[in-house]
């Protein structure tokens, strides 16, 4: 793939790549308040202890990935910066961050037929009922790890992929959604 960011669009459904953003992984423990407040003053947001969900604030958003680990995720911070702010206010919290800004790729899939393009290849129930905004888990989509995330009720989703399968998940949702008639869009020309 070039630099241009790729984009399929349909009727029913439009799946594209976003722009890198700050993704943090962050492990503590959740029932300890100090933890939660450091996270909270650096991420505007405490990370959420109930399992497969997220939480938004204005700075960031914050990912349940298992019981003592979270993703943040910022859209508007650099990851380098959040993540010295954070090991400063965990300074003497047993605690473990890491940035992994450049260690996936995030792929949006929106639009009416979202869920039904997902499915294809992925076992969780994504029924509405179910998997609700601001849901999120690790699952398989094909062969490829991947953690989904439903950001609204639009449907939204934004599905991380390791960096390295990045060819693979695009082709992968190309041929997911051929029956929709979607076509990449050709890259922008300067």
């Amino acid at each position: 793939m070039d630099n241009a960011l790729p984009v399929m669009r349909g009727d029913s459904v439009v799946i594209e790549a976003r722009p890198m953003r700050a993704c943090i992984d962050v492990r503590g423990d959740g029932a300890d308040a100090r933890f939660r407040r450091a996270v909270a003053s650096v991420a505007d947001v405490e990370p959420t202890r109930l399992s497969g969900a997220s939480v938004a604030g204005l700075l960031a958003a914050i990912l349940w990935l298992g019981p003592d680990e979270w993703l943040l995720v910022s859209e508007t911070q650099r990851g380098a910066d959040l993540l010295l702010r954070l090991q400063s206010a965990m300074d003497g919290i047993h605690s473990a961050v890491t940035d992994v800004s450049s260690a996936s790729i995030v792929y949006a899939v929106r639009g009416a037929k979202a869920r039904d393009v997902l499915a294809k290849g992925c076992s969780l129930d994504l029924h509405q009922s179910r998997f609700t905004p601001g849901t999120c888990a690790r699952t398989l989509l094909g062969k490829a790890p991947v953690l989904l995330h439903l950001r609204t009720s639009e449907p939204e989703f934004e599905v991380y992929v390791a960096r390295s399968l990045r060819e693979y998940a695009w082709a992968w949702f190309s041929k997911a959604a051929q029956d929709l008639y979607l076509a990449p869009e050709p890259p922008a020309v300067d």
